[in-house]
């Protein structure tokens, strides 16, 4: 397969995981009753709640190395896109905004924890 073929069905196939992770989400949070319902009531179309956790929970890591490799398909309209708008600073703005997130990620952690 040419170059070409390969971005074309990592991108079909991005925007096909990225729909159902989105659909999984939207079911889980609002169509499958809350905790405090019967356990009877926490269906939907024939699959428990958990079945459908399961379903989103494999989803999730294919959409992340899925866009991972959406990116290194594309590293000369990432870079160009990332110098366009940052101008020389952009690796110094990636590295910040990525520490800034897993600070986030962490503070977010220890309160769950507690």
């Amino acid at each position: 397969m040419k170059t070409n073929d390969w971005k074309h069905l990592i991108d079909t196939l991005l925007f096909v995981n990225v729909c159902s992770v989105a659909t999984v989400g939207f079911i889980e949070c609002f169509v499958i009753s809350s905790e405090k319902a019967p356990n009877s009531s926490k269906f939907f179309m024939g699959l428990h709640q958990q079945e459908w956790e399961g379903i989103h929970t494999i989803l999730s890591p294919l959409l992340l190395g899925l866009v991972v490799l959406h990116i290194l398909f594309n590293p000369p309209w990432d870079i160009n896109s990332r110098e366009s708008y940052f101008g020389e600073r952009w690796r110094r703005i990636l590295l910040i905004s990525t520490g800034v997130w897993l600070g986030i990620l962490f503070l977010a952690w220890l309160i769950l924890k507690l």
